[in-house]
């Protein structure tokens, strides 16, 4: 028995040594996997004490002992004004049968029961992300297969669920940066026609306003980490793809803002034509200097968060970053937001803003894909963020592999609508692509899904989109098309 502990502990270290190391739990567990291996049982200063208190529990006769100690080390590791907010762990415990009788345990279970269902709706909608091919096979098994389908995307949820969504999509996706008020305002703003019965909710995430530490809160931390994992292996070549895209954009705006002479009929005189005057068609004797190039750009990108892009997800973390450093060393104002829905949520995740310092882009990193995509409403979200900046050139970018798919939720009171996704979703993606197109916003689609899939993608962006083969050309790709746009202010295209 000690040797196959022995060997298993030998393969731990060799296997996740990297992601052990990255959370105070896992360098505790090296610690005492050390100790077993070599004898050797010492500790870093911070983490000492408490690996003498697990090392304790080896001799502990009484379960009390055990409990004490789980408690002293989640106060001094994890929650470190935990007792300053509740007590001790004596305090915790100083509980009457009085008190018991007062606490209402129907309400907490109805809650618990609640949230099980919540997490259980959410797996349904992750498995039901559903492709073109998918919906095309469908179609050619005749009208029952399309009747079918549609119901299939309906949650029908009571108004004790409903009222209890709010809180649910706080815990799990980070509070809102915004207030109640400026959150109803948006939400009223934009959540029109196919998209009135659905809410907006703006967050930094979880990791950077966490309501509380849950499973979804470590979920996501993994998925950080396994990020900066992927980011740390490619350190060389990213940063020689920031430095040769934000070498060409930083070029590029050089030359936008040269001054530049022209003729015209005032200014500084020109001596050489003054002898035309009285002779002939004196032309334009003057020159005076003109930048006519507009003031500044903003681009906004957007990602698609949905479960979709899982398999992909620390390389879409990864190219994001790129892009935004190489943008923030050119001085060119730009925001990243992920999005995902959530029952009749839109969630909004703000990576960087548009005026928030370089180091804020490393923030990316924090990319975790979860859920459904609703990509008409995001988009049209993230253009009315991006119309009310100051600069006259705006550009967003889109992330996206062609296939806007959502849950429709069914609540006491709502509408029935159809249900989104499939061509209905596509066109409806491609009508806000348009609308922004239409209120000078310039509007690139990245194109990173299945080849079955170009069809939406060419029907939502049309001939502006590229299509990726390869994630690792994402960077490539938007670096080209920014430059384009901004030599196209030059005339050199």
């Amino acid at each position: 028995m000690g040797e196959i502990r022995r060997k298993a502990f030998e393969e731990l270290l060799e296997e996740r040594y990297g992601s052990l190391q990255e959370t105070i739990a896992g360098r505790l567990k090296i610690a005492l996997m050390r100790g077993v291996l070599t004898g050797d049982r010492r500790a870093d200063r911070k983490n000492e004490a408490a690996l003498e208190m697990l090392r304790a529990c080896e001799n502990y006769g009484w379960t009390f002992a055990l409990i004490w100690t789980v408690d002293r080390l989640y106060n001094s590791l994890i929650d470190t004004g935990f007792e300053r907010r509740n007590g001790d762990l004596w305090h915790v415990l100083d509980t009457t049968m009085e008190d018991l009788k007062e606490f209402n345990w129907r309400d907490f279970l109805e809650e618990d029961a609640c949230d099980d269902m919540m997490e259980s709706c959410l797996r349904k909608m992750e498995e039901q992300v559903t492709s073109l091919e998918d919906l095309s096979a469908e179609s050619a098994e005749g009208e029952e297969s399309r009747e079918k389908s549609p119901r299939g995307r309906i949650v029908t949820v009571d108004a004790e669920a409903a009222s209890k969504m709010y809180s649910y999509i706080e815990t799990n996706y980070g509070r809102s940066y915004l207030t109640p008020a400026e959150s109803d305002y948006r939400t009223r703003r934009i959540c029109k026609g196919i998209h009135a019965d659905c809410l907006l909710y703006y967050t930094d995430g979880i990791l950077a306003d966490p309501v509380l530490v849950n499973a979804q809160y470590v979920r996501a931390q993994k998925h950080a980490a396994d990020n900066r994992r992927a980011f740390l292996n490619h350190r060389n070549l990213i940063r020689r793809s920031v430095d040769a895209m934000s070498a060409s954009l930083k070029e590029m705006l050089r030359l936008r803002t040269e001054s530049e002479l022209i003729e015209a009929d005032c200014g500084t005189v020109i001596p050489n034509r003054l002898w035309r005057i009285g002779r002939t068609d004196p032309g334009k004797l003057f020159t005076r200097q003109t930048r006519t190039h507009s003031n500044g750009y903003a681009v906004s990108i957007l990602m698609d968060a949905s479960g979709s892009q899982h398999n992909r997800q620390s390389m879409v973390a990864i190219q994001a970053y790129i892009i935004a450093a190489s943008l923030s060393r050119a001085g060119i104002a730009h925001e990243i937001t992920g999005f995902c829905t959530f029952w009749d949520y839109t969630v909004l995740q703000r990576f960087r803003a548009y005026d928030a310092p370089a180091e804020d882009d490393r923030n990316v990193l924090n990319f975790m894909t979860s859920a459904n995509n609703r990509d008409g409403l995001a988009v049209r979200a993230a253009g009315d963020s991006l119309l009310h900046r100051g600069e006259e050139g705006k550009i967003l970018i889109m992330l996206s592999d062609g296939r806007p798919n959502d849950i429709i939720v069914n609540r006491p009171g709502s509408r029935s609508i159809e249900p989104y996704f499939g061509d209905f979703a596509a066109q409806d993606t491609a009508a806000q692509i348009r609308r922004l197109r239409a209120q000078g916003v310039s509007v690139l689609g990245v194109f990173t899904g299945l080849e079955k899939d170009l069809r939406a993608e060419q029907l939502i962006f049309g001939r502006d989109f590229a299509y990726i083969r390869d994630i690792r050309n994402f960077s490539r790709v938007v670096s080209s098309y920014l430059l384009r746009l901004l030599a196209q202010d030059l005339g050199e295209i």
